[in-house]
């Protein structure tokens, strides 16, 4: 049986569903994990809920068959039906590694209650993260087990880094999404908010390409009574 980890390798490999405006419906990668990817011209539903109850709300959107399952009619019974929360949907880019060093120098950080490091927990696993001048670059392990990147990047640094003399043209943020590919030995993953136009533009200088959108259904975090 085709995993949503077999649809992301292929995927990275190149090699995307068939454009044919069908939704693929999959199990969670894992209790953490659940959401929805569109590619062009189909969609991934990864979620334990049955099968047939997600083809009957795609059918209730009443829209066409290729946005359906990004639809807020899906989302949101999808939502309802999982007692789980959203945030955003993000663009999903991947780049192979790259060899070499790192174009910047990069202080590995150890200290779990590291804010960066803390919330990276919350969303994956085999958390791994370092600092450089004013940036953090995490990795780790999110959907599927796919190595995923992230950075923060204080947007003053950034700025003086792309006008100085060793980085022209090239901010703080690109160089550290290309130290992520050279500390990578597989695939890596990316999820931007397509907003965020100086993040998409760092990640896509550095060769990440877009492979398409997702949205992630956070599980809730229970209320604590009060006292």
């Amino acid at each position: 049986m085709e995993t949503l980890r077999d649809v992301l390798d292929a995927a990275a490999a190149g090699a995307f569903p068939a454009a044919d405006g069908g939704t693929t419906v999959l199990p969670q990668p894992s209790p953490r994990d659940a959401g929805v990817m569109a590619f062009t011209g189909h969609a991934v539903v990864f979620t334990d809920e049955d099968p047939a109850w997600v083809r009957e709300a795609l059918r209730g959107t009443d829209c066409d068959p290729l946005a359906a399952a990004m639809n807020p009619r899906f989302l949101t019974a999808l939502m309802d039906r999982t007692g789980r929360r959203a945030e955003t949907v993000d663009a999903v880019l991947v780049a192979g590694p790259l060899p070499g060093e790192p174009p910047l120098a990069l202080r590995e950080v150890t200290d779990p209650d590291h804010p960066r490091i803390a919330y990276a927990h919350t969303r994956r696993d085999e958390v791994r993260a370092w600092t450089a001048g004013g940036g953090v670059l995490t990795l780790g392990r999110g959907v599927a087990g796919r190595l995923e990147v992230s950075v923060e990047v204080n947007a003053e640094v950034d700025e003086v880094c792309a006008r100085g003399p060793a980085g022209r043209h090239r901010g703080l943020g690109r160089l550290l999404v290309t130290a992520a590919r050279q500390l990578a030995g597989e695939p890596l993953w990316a999820q931007v908010a397509p907003g965020n136009a100086r993040s998409m533009r760092a990640f896509q200088a550095a060769g990440y390409r877009p492979v398409g959108a997702e949205l992630l259904l956070q599980r809730k975090m229970p209320v604590c009574p009060s006292e």
